[in-house]
């Protein structure tokens, strides 16, 4: 989802649903971008939040943007991951498949 701003609660419970917050650039909106919601969306940088192999496999990187391309547009977002908690709730698609995760290993 890519809005200009969120709310910490609304951005957390993203989060914990499984779904990317993504912020325009500063200053930026979808009206200033000349962005309809008729464009087709792709994401290039998104994999950086897969967790690394071997012994760090919770310790994956949080970009601090992704590529958007929108249409014709193209545009830098920022990633409102926000803590390394809610990269691994978002790595395992959400709190509640984080939590049945951590309860079979347990």
């Amino acid at each position: 989802m890519i809005a200009e701003s969120y709310e910490r609660i609304h951005r957390s419970n993203l989060i914990g649903m499984g779904v990317l917050p993504l912020q325009f650039p500063e200053g930026e909106s979808a009206e200033s971008l000349g962005l309809t919601g008729e464009e087709e969306f792709s994401f290039t940088g998104v994999t950086a939040l897969n967790p690394s192999t071997g012994s760090e496999q919770r310790d994956g990187t949080i970009p601090s943007t992704v590529k958007v391309k929108a249409g014709d547009v193209e545009f830098d977002a920022k990633v409102r991951i926000d803590t390394p908690g809610e990269a691994s709730y978002y790595r395992n698609g959400g709190i509640m498949q984080f939590v049945l995760r951590s309860l079979l290993k347990g």
